[in-house]
């Protein structure tokens, strides 16, 4: 495993975003380990979080100027942090969110931040994609934005999970939209990780047991 990919799990289970147990996933599955962004509650947290996210999009799409999207509310943050982080070593991009419900006064609308205009590309930035559902109401949300293009999706954990149907979530994702999602890490560098230690045992053959059941078959 590279380095960098050990020192972002270490960093997710040491801010207590990455959590072993029992857990309902968004898409209604039950889940032997849970991803929450939410547990990012300090400022060198949110900013280390942000140069991994920085760190990917410079791996996957050099310095390509785009506008980062981030859904709310766990994705606010992350959108932030990831503009600033890219804003550091010299991308500077433009970031938006939206509001859970329509502001009908002020400036209305949905969107909070820069509003991309016909012909820009658009960057999700979010936490984890199980079985995409999340993904599939952020485009419902931009579908509004009339001329823009979704380009990727960057998230810290591909679960490497079944989506709708067999394949995997992502690989649907990219299939139905026309974009790749790229992550960080996925599930079986966690599961490398944990297999180090031996205490780990029983989650590691949690995990692998969850996967027999939902792991994509392609």
């Amino acid at each position: 495993m590279e380095s960098y990919k050990r020192e972002f799990i270490e960093f997710l289970e040491n801010a207590g975003v990455l959590k072993f147990g029992d857990f309902t996933a968004k898409s209604g599955r039950k889940i032997p380990y849970f991803i929450n962004a939410g547990m990012i509650k300090t400022g060198a947290d949110i900013a280390t979080l942000g140069e991994f996210y920085a760190r990917a999009y410079f791996e996957k799409l050099g310095k390509k100027q785009a506008v980062l999207y981030g859904p709310a509310y766990k994705g606010i943050s992350l959108s932030v942090s990831a503009a600033v982080a890219l804003s550091k070593e010299g991308l500077n991009v433009p970031f938006f969110f939206n509001r859970k419900e329509v502001k009908d006064h002020g400036e209305g609308g949905v969107f909070v931040g820069y509003v991309p205009q016909a012909g820009e590309d658009i960057v999700i930035i979010e936490d984890v994609i199980t079985a995409g559902t999340a993904i599939r109401e952020s485009m419902e949300i931009l579908s509004h934005l009339e001329g823009t293009k979704v380009t990727a999706t960057f998230i810290m954990v591909d679960r490497k999970e079944k989506g709708q149907g067999e394949k995997g979530a992502m690989a649907e994702i990219a299939e139905q939209f026309g974009f790749p999602v790229y992550s960080i890490v996925d599930v079986y560098d966690i599961i490398e990780y944990l297999e180090a230690d031996e205490k780990n045992a029983e989650n590691v053959q949690r995990i692998k047991n969850y996967l027999e059941v939902y792991g994509a078959k392609a």
